[in-house]
């Protein structure tokens, strides 16, 4: 298994990024800041930024680090990379079977089975955790069912609409499971660009930081994250990352922002409403978010198919060897990361 490396998240608007050497070097008014050696990173994303040079850019090109532009709120900008990596015959068996319609179901299946047993999972821990919810238990019963009809779908557009209700099944209850500041941190449904609510900017924070890490995951591996088997292929849309990483957002994102909300680590002032309606973060509760996001990537756990002991951050990569290795025929089928 790989070496976890750092993401170097900057979120200063006005930073300008350059190159020293084999060194990142964050400025500000020409001013250093920060420096890190380019070895020690796996990625950089930045938000808000002035720009970076053209030396930067080509330090991490030459090593394989990745170079990500938000907005100040996380909105993808752009992403660089360089040479394309990986097996071109592994990338051609990825194209001829997105072709392939019952591959392609069969996939398809998988990744929203893994979701929503995830999400029911979450829910279960809840009622463990906090005794008796009518209102949960109901929906859990109804992910059940919810499981068993995509398993039995027949077309990935059927897929799809299973899919969505048991999305809304889910974020019905959410709210239950905010156990702190409930007043100040109101959820009435999933909703986004932009998001109406400060649950809604966190949740939609984080799977940005997700849909990044898969991407970087497959690319690593030599699949293409554009070319997916459920998400539609769309120019610059980056379908294969789509699509696995339906199976990771409630365990890596949705305990996330619970957990800050909970903990009190996040509060109502970490958020600023704009005269559209819409709520945006504050560079503070960005910040907070990032540093909690870094550290839970450090955190241990067994990998439930391979029986190794791997960082949380590495599970897009473990997950993206495994599809990896179902395309070349190495596996009989895909193993779908399920929460335990």
């Amino acid at each position: 298994m790989r070496k976890l490396l750092n993401t170097l998240y900057v979120t200063t608007p006005e930073a300008y990024l350059s190159k020293d050497g084999l060194n990142v070097v964050v400025s500000v008014d020409k001013e250093e800041l920060f420096r890190i050696p380019i070895m020690n990173l796996e990625s950089i994303v930045t938000f808000g930024y002035i720009g970076a040079s053209p030396g930067l850019m080509k330090l991490c090109m030459d090593n394989n680090v990745s170079l990500s532009f938000m907005t100040t709120q996380g909105r993808f900008i752009c992403r660089m990379q360089g040479s394309t990596r990986g097996n071109v015959l592994l990338r051609k068996k990825q194209y001829s079977l997105t072709d392939d319609t019952t591959v392609s179901l069969h996939l398809s299946k998988l990744f929203i089975t893994g979701k929503i047993f995830n999400t029911r999972c979450i829910l279960q821990r809840y009622i463990r955790d906090n005794g008796p919810d009518q209102d949960v238990e109901t929906v859990i019963k109804q992910l059940d069912w919810r499981k068993k009809q995509v398993l039995r779908v027949e077309s990935i557009d059927i897929l799809r609409g299973e899919e969505g209700y048991a999305a809304n099944n889910y974020y019905d209850v959410f709210d239950h499971l905010i156990l702190n500041q409930k007043e100040d941190f109101p959820f009435n449904g999933r909703n986004r660009q932009p998001p109406k609510d400060e649950v809604n900017a966190m949740l939609s924070f984080v799977y940005t930081l997700i849909a990044n890490d898969v991407v970087a995951a497959l690319e690593s591996v030599g699949l293409d994250p554009y070319v997916g088997f459920m998400h539609t292929l769309r120019p610059g849309r980056i379908s294969l990352a789509l699509d696995m990483m339906e199976e990771l957002r409630a365990y890596l994102g949705d305990r996330l922002v619970l957990s800050m909300i909970n903990r009190r680590q996040i509060t109502k002032k970490d958020f600023i409403k704009q005269s559209d309606e819409s709520v945006i973060m504050t560079d503070d509760c960005r910040k907070e978010m990032l540093n909690t996001w870094q550290k839970r990537k450090k955190e241990m756990i067994e990998h439930p198919y391979l029986k190794e002991k791997i960082p949380i951050g590495l599970l897009p990569y473990a997950q993206a060897m495994l599809m990896a290795r179902y395309l070349r025929e190495d596996l009989d089928d895909y193993p779908v990361f399920l929460m335990r």
